[in-house]
């Protein structure tokens, strides 16, 4: 044979052995957390080197320690769990992660952290569903009153309820609705998902068509940017807060109110907020009852003693609010102070509704929260 012929005649047969060959299999799926049927989550981290691994939740008060198998993988997993959005962080030797297996992640100006639901049937208020859906947009302005935001650019999130009308005879209440601290504008949407909520509950006819304003609540924005142990008591502080009341009452609500169609007055204007800012919103509402008729605390940080000096001057009959609601989490370590306002409020004669649920500092306990609230706001 020609060494053509035979050269031909090889590449020939090593062609065929090598279309003869099985295919290699794709190495395994690492192993992912997952809900189970019976509403439990078995979280799984694949981290064979680490000596300790542990996941923080807000599905559990203490977190969870994992057992790491002989393929490197640690595991744990919950008893069944209500039907919920579950917030989560592993904890490798003392270090928070981040769940690498799971896209659902919800940042803000401090931490990141992963996202599960355990679903419900029929789904939860909190669940996208087929049910006509308002619109999120966002609104970046320059601040004149904030401090130390980059360029002076800061933002609020608007939601317009489904058959927004620019045109509606007498315009729309507006409830401002603020987030917590280091949480972003984008908090009570990404996390708490008070759009999806607020459209269940309006379509079930149980809220009124209402706007929902959401602005960045840091008057000062060092607060949050700053080492975190300072920045969490100046975030309380009379400097933030004070600052804050102002960029809202001086920029977000006039720029809202332009571009909106709002109905005017105190009475078609409510105030609330989770942590920092159920204590926003606490202020704003006893300082600005010219304003806001409605306030609502949900866990708010509020000072533990001397309300008196922190809300000088109110005067019950002259504040004439429709709604003074404080809630808060029975694990919360927000209780003590929240039950000592309570007690301060009805000694001043103000109209306070105190509103207590098993559970912790968690939007666990926040959406609960707002599908309460909301169906009192702008009742007749």
């Amino acid at each position: 044979m020609k060494p053509t012929l035979l050269l031909t005649a090889l590449l020939a047969l090593a062609s065929l052995h090598a279309f003869a060959q099985p295919p290699i299999p794709p190495p395994p799926a690492p192993p992912k957390t997952a809900v189970n049927a019976d509403g439990s989550i078995t979280f799984r981290l694949n981290y064979p080197s680490a000596k300790q691994v542990a996941v923080a939740t807000d599905a559990l008060l203490q977190p969870l320690t994992l057992t790491l198998g002989s393929d490197g993988v640690w595991t744990g997993a919950t008893p069944p769990l209500p039907p919920e959005h579950y917030g989560y962080t592993f904890l490798v030797d003392g270090v928070h992660m981040l769940d690498p297996l799971n896209r659902d992640v919800h940042p803000n100006f401090v931490d990141l952290y992963s996202d599960l639901l355990v679903p419900a049937t029929p789904p939860a208020p909190w669940e996208l569903t087929d049910i006509p859906h308002g619109e999120v947009s966002r609104h970046i302005f320059t601040t004149h009153v904030g401090l130390h935001y980059p360029n002076d650019q800061t933002a609020y999130v608007v939601y317009t309820p489904p058959g927004y009308d620019a045109k509606r005879k007498g315009g729309y209440p507006v409830l401002y609705l603020l987030h917590g601290y280091t949480d972003t504008e984008d908090g009570w949407t990404l996390t708490g998902k008070a759009n999806l909520m607020l459209d269940r509950i309006l379509a079930d006819g149980k809220i009124v068509p209402m706007i929902v304003v959401m602005p960045r609540g840091y008057g000062d924005f060092d607060v949050v940017n700053g080492r975190r142990g300072a920045a969490a008591s100046g975030a309380m502080g009379p400097g933030n807060l004070d600052l804050f009341d102002e960029t809202l009452l001086r920029e977000v609500l006039p720029a809202v109110e332009s571009e909106y169609n709002v109905a005017r007055g105190r009475e078609n204007r409510a105030v609330a907020g989770l942590s920092m800012g159920g204590m926003e919103s606490v202020s704003l509402g006893l300082k600005h009852p010219d304003v806001f008729a409605w306030v609502g605390g949900m866990s708010a940080a509020l000072p533990r003693s001397d309300y008196d000096t922190h809300f000088a001057g109110i005067d019950a009959k002259k504040a004439n609010l429709r709604l003074l609601w404080i809630a808060c989490g029975t694990d919360d370590r927000l209780i003590t102070p929240n039950r000592a306002f309570v007690a301060w409020a009805r000694e001043k004669g103000l109209p306070v509704s105190a509103v207590e649920t098993p559970g912790a500092h968690t939007f666990v306990v926040w959406r609960q929260n707002l599908l309460t609230l909301a169906p009192l706001l702008f009742r007749k």
